[in-house]
């Protein structure tokens, strides 16, 4: 599991199945890029930058580094120049779609109908 502020021990201590999931999907885009990476299987990073409109490349890098440390992504490395790399959701990824679905049904539901008022 990636280390930040949630995975400290008195954090853990609270609620561990939680703070194990907010360690893991903390962080501005991780979110976002696991919904692209499901929406188009596979996603090269030049595309998911352009899709995540104001991430900086060293965030992105990061942030997919951290998915992968936790087991969301998996990345594909082929061997050609210039060197072509492909992020794809993992098993455990995958199982999060349902979660995702159900997140952004809620959004529509609640947070963008109370938006339009």
């Amino acid at each position: 599991m990636s280390e930040n502020k949630h995975t400290e021990k008195t954090q853990l201590a609270r609620c561990e199945s939680m703070s194990r999931l907010q360690s893991v999907i903390s962080g501005k885009w991780k979110i976002l890029i696991i919904w692209y990476i499901s929406a188009y299987k596979t996603q090269r990073f030049n595309e998911l930058q352009r899709r995540l409109e104001g991430i900086t490349q060293a965030t992105l890098t990061k942030q997919l580094r951290e998915l992968e440390e936790d087991g969301f992504i998996s990345r594909k490395i082929y061997p050609q120049v210039p060197p072509k790399v492909e992020y794809s959701l993992t098993e455990m990824g995958e199982s999060f779609v349902p979660i995702l679905l159900e997140m952004q049904k809620w959004s529509e539901e609640k947070l963008l109908l109370e938006a339009r008022g």
